[in-house]
């Protein structure tokens, strides 16, 4: 009886040793046979393991990050709105006849207490605005605050066991890194399209008065608006807001809110209802190499920018007036921090707190001089006339 076992197992050995080298050397001669249906030989595949995805799938991100992106549609009176469109659609598509009176968008819940980011123009002027997620449920959202200025809004609504997704870190994020833009484009329903980061810090593109952009070739579409643009992590990087387009739809040039932008302006929102920025009533314009030697500024190295902004317009009794800027300075430094351009000039003076005194470096008559200059609060932006 021993004997014949150790044949056994001496048998069992040499054929697994045998499967052993026709799997790793010829794996083929293992596959099933072609399967024939109705007359068609037909090759199929076995099941997947379960959990195992295809090497650069990207799958895992877009499930984690996917339930906490809603869509919004709203509702608005025929005299603020004769559309009731995503205001992209009119800026792509011109004048439309009515067909329905609901504007479409999407957004993103940030907290298990309902907070909702979305952009303020897909809930401008809207009488009803209807937040539905993604497991189906639909309910109302009300406004908390909106900021123009940089294009946000944030809505909450009241239901329990929300999808919440996570904030991300911008200093985490470099060109070339890939990004997914989830939304409702075209109001076809939840939509996935991914790409890279095409770059970081995009402004002066005159979309929004306080613009840094990351701008991603990502498909972002009319209805995208307010959604999530998330990184490989499934983590909230940005809210989409505005695609460049001759056609109306993706070119491979979209821009989202980075989220640190959209962290502060949720912190205002909810402390006061507004965001409260300084203001010091000048009209500014980038400093040309023509304009500065013509103000005979001092000579920046090669691989530094020119410094300084011209004040074109100084308001009378503004601010900046009461403290002695006139037309024709250069203004080199707020609050001790460096000038290069239109757009540093905005968000340096923004961050001033109103009422607070601060230093402000000016270049007049081929000198530095420093002059102390009390900030107010910027003014809300007036509304467009319809």
């Amino acid at each position: 009886m021993k004997r014949y076992w150790l044949l056994f197992s001496q048998w069992v050995t040499v054929l697994l040793a045998i499967w052993f080298v026709v799997a790793t050397l010829q794996p083929e001669w293992l596959r099933r046979a072609p399967r024939s249906v109705d007359g068609m030989t037909l090759l199929q595949a076995p099941p997947a393991a379960s959990g195992n995805r295809p090497v650069g799938s990207l799958s895992g991100p877009a499930q984690k990050a996917s339930p906490a992106v809603v869509s919004i549609n709203t509702r608005q009176g025929k005299s603020k709105n004769p559309h009731g469109q995503d205001p992209w659609f009119k800026f792509f598509y011109g004048e439309q006849e009515e067909q329905n009176p609901g504007g479409l968008g999407s957004g993103v819940i940030i907290s298990a207490e309902g907070h909702i980011l979305t952009n303020n123009h897909v809930i401008e002027d809207a009488d009803n605005i209807e937040v539905v997620l993604s497991d189906g449920r639909k309910t109302l959202a009300k406004v908390i605050g909106t900021d123009p200025d940089t294009d946000l809004a944030l809505l909450k609504i009241s239901l329990d066991k929300l999808p919440v997704i996570v904030l991300g870190q911008l200093q985490d994020l470099q060109v070339g890194d890939v990004v997914l833009a989830i939304g409702n484009p075209f109001g076809v329903g939840q939509t996935v399209t991914s790409g890279i980061v095409s770059a970081l810090g995009r402004s002066q593109l005159g979309i929004n008065t306080f613009e840094n952009f990351i701008q991603t070739d990502a498909a972002i579409n009319p209805g995208n608006s307010g959604g999530a643009l998330v990184d490989v992590n499934g983590h909230l990087m940005g809210i989409n807001t505005a695609i460049y387009s001759r056609s109306g739809g993706s070119m491979g040039i979209g821009f989202a809110i980075p989220i640190s932008t959209a962290k502060q302006v949720m912190q205002d929102l909810l402390q006061n209802g507004k965001v409260i920025r300084g203001w010091i009533g000048v009209e500014p314009q980038d400093m040309s190499p023509e304009l500065a030697e013509s103000f005979q500024l001092p000579k920046v190295k090669s691989d530094q920018s020119q410094q300084g902004v011209v004040i074109t317009g100084v308001l009378q009794n503004g601010p900046a007036a009461k403290a002695g800027v006139r037309p024709g300075d250069v203004i080199l430094q707020v609050a001790k921090q460096p000038v290069g351009s239109v757009s540093d000039l905005l968000n340096q003076v923004a961050s001033l707190k109103p009422g607070e005194p601060a230093e402000v470096l000016i270049w007049r008559q081929q000198a530095q001089l420093s002059l102390r200059l009390t900030p107010a609060e910027r003014p809300s932006p007036k509304k467009k006339a319809p």
